[in-house]
C-alpha cells in the first residue's frame, strides 16, 4: 500500500489516480498508523510553505514523516513536498523539517513571470532509479516562484533552468523529491512514478 499524505492541501487525487492508473493500491490519509505502515510514502503539495507547515505540525505529521525516513521507507515529494524537507523557505522566512539541509528560495526579479508555469527540461546530473529509463530529453511540469536550493551538491540528482538554473530533483538515501508535478506530466511523469513504485529506497 503507498500512503499519500494528506495536509489538507495539495493536488492529491490527482497523484491517487496516476497510482492507479499504473495499477498500484494507495490511500489518501493522515492518519499516522496507516501513513506508518505503508509500503512507501509521497508527499504532494501546492500552496504557500508557512500555511502548510502550520497544517503540518497541526495534524502532527512532521513527526510521522521523520518516522517513515528514519525507518527507510521509500519517500517521494512533490512540489510543496520538495520544498518543506529543507531547512527553511525564503517565503513567510518559514522553517521547515530539515530532512535535507538546504533552503527554499523565490525566483529572483529577471523580467520573467513569476510563477514558474509550464513544461521544462532536466539535465540530470547524477543517476537515480526514479529517473531510470528516462528520456533526458523529456519536459515535465511546472507551477512554482520558489525552489529548494539544497547546501550540499551531492542532493541535487537533476537541475532545470528558468531564468537560472535550479534544483527539480533531490534525493538523499531513502527520500527523492521532485519540484515538477510527475502526476500532471503525461507519460513521463507515470514513468517516474512508476520507477518510484518499484524502488527499495535505497542505492543513491
Amino acid at each position: 500500500m503507498i500512503a499519500i499524505v494528506d495536509y489538507k492541501a495539495g493536488n492529491l487525487r490527482s497523484v491517487q489516480r496516476a497510482l492507479g492508473y499504473l495499477g498500484y493500491e494507495s490511500v489518501v490519509t493522515s492518519e499516522a498508523d496507516e501513513i506508518l505502515e505503508a509500503e512507501r510514502v509521497i508527499f504532494p503539495g501546492v500552496g504557500a510553505a508557512e500555511r502548510a507547515m502550520q497544517s503540518i505540525s497541526s495534524h502532527g505529521l512532521d513527526r510521522v514523516i521523520r518516522r517513515i525516513v528514519d525507518a527507510g521507507t521509500p519517500f517521494l515529494g512533490i512540489c510543496m513536498g520538495c520544498q518543506i524537507i529543507l531547512d527553511r523557505s525564503e517565503e513567510g522566512d518559514t522553517a521547515c523539517m530539515g530532512i535535507i539541509p538546504g533552503v527554499v528560495r523565490r525566483f529572483p526579479a529577471m523580467g520573467l513571470k513569476i510563477p514558474h508555469m509550464g513544461w521544462n527540461t532536466l539535465s540530470v546530473r547524477y543517476d537515480h532509479p526514479v529517473l531510470e529509463g528516462i528520456d533526458p530529453g523529456a519536459g515535465f511540469y511546472f507551477v512554482h516562484s520558489f525552489y529548494p536550493d539544497p547546501d550540499s551538491q551531492c542532493n541535487v540528482v537533476a537541475v532545470s533552468s528558468y531564468g537560472l538554473d535550479f534544483a527539480a530533483v533531490i534525493a538523499k538515501n531513502n527520500v527523492v523529491a521532485t519540484q515538477f508535478h510527475p502526476e500532471k506530466s503525461g507519460r513521463v511523469g507515470l514513468k517516474l512514478l512508476n520507477n518510484f513504485c518499484s524502488w527499495k529506497g535505497s542505492g543513491y
